[in-house]
């Protein structure tokens, strides 16, 4: 088991940060954080706090810090369903159904789908039944042959970007389950080495659906300053079109999301759908 010095220490090379760069972005001296990373200096609650902040540490692994140091927790872990987090869960909604007709999803850290909206439901008819059972990952989604992955026309190119993404977040913040996921869907493979072409402005995912090819590109959003667990873990991906043919599929009557808007069964909200969330 680490110590809190140590762990402190591992952050800050994660960051690439040296011990005066730390101390000068928390306004303590360097001598200080060397003691403190060697054990010589036991911090308060308030110091590990004031460190992580500037090392931009996960609200999960500061409670590790924390307790690696002897102090209770700060931060809890709650699920959406609980009341304390009505008012965030309610935000997610109305993202999420405010972005239809286009789809939009909320995912965890490890990309299990945690709700959605109803534009996603057209992209899953036909996909393997067992990969829609919750927890729905969205990698292993997107990249099993069984669920999307045939459908993607650009599959390469959307495996190599997972593949960035995913390294950059593991980089960031190392979490085991995440790392399996990895190991298993995004390992390099000799045909993955397409590239995103330099004259696209955003790398599209290309469909190949309902009789035509769809172009949308994603944009990613997060709680800007979260004091719980599952709020700071949470990122919501929402789809646009990239062309007026891609748009006119989901917004021409009788195709695309009109078309499939009784597929979805109402639970809670008539605009959402809730998955279940592997917890940790």
């Amino acid at each position: 088991m680490y110590t809190v010095g140590e762990l402190l220490r591992q952050w800050r090379h994660r960051r690439r940060l040296s011990q005066l760069d730390l101390a000068i972005a928390a306004d303590v001296s360097a001598r200080h954080v060397s003691l403190v990373e060697t054990g010589k200096s036991h911090p308060s609650a308030g110091m590990i706090l004031r460190l992580a902040e500037q090392l931009d540490v996960p609200l999960r692994e500061r409670n590790r810090l924390l307790l690696a140091a002897g102090f209770a927790p700060r931060y809890a872990e709650r699920t959406l369903g609980q009341e304390a987090l009505s008012a965030a869960r309610d935000a997610i909604e109305r993202v999420l159904r405010a972005h239809e007709p286009y789809p939009a999803l909320a995912v965890d850290r490890r990309w299990d789908i945690v709700m959605s909206n109803r534009a996603l439901d057209p992209f899953l008819v036909g996909v393997a039944p067992d990969l829609l059972v919750p927890p729905i990952n969205m990698v292993r989604l997107g990249l099993d042959p069984r669920g999307l992955a045939p459908r993607i026309v650009n599959l390469a190119q959307v495996r190599a970007l997972l593949r960035i993404r995913i390294a950059r977040q593991l980089a960031t913040a190392p979490d085991p389950g995440l790392a399996a996921l990895y190991e298993e869907l995004l390992a390099p493979h000799s045909e993955d080495a397409s590239q995103p072409a330099e004259s696209e402005v955003a790398v599209p995912m290309i469909f190949r659906f309902g009789g035509r090819e769809l172009r949308l590109f994603s944009t990613t959003t997060t709680f800007g300053t979260p004091m719980d667990i599952t709020l700071d873990e949470i990122a919501i991906e929402s789809y646009y079109p990239t062309d007026a043919e891609s748009a006119a599929y989901f917004t021409t009557p009788d195709v695309g999301f009109a078309e499939h808007r009784p597929f979805t069964p109402v639970t809670g909200s008539s605009a959402l759908r809730r998955h279940g969330t592997r917890r940790s």
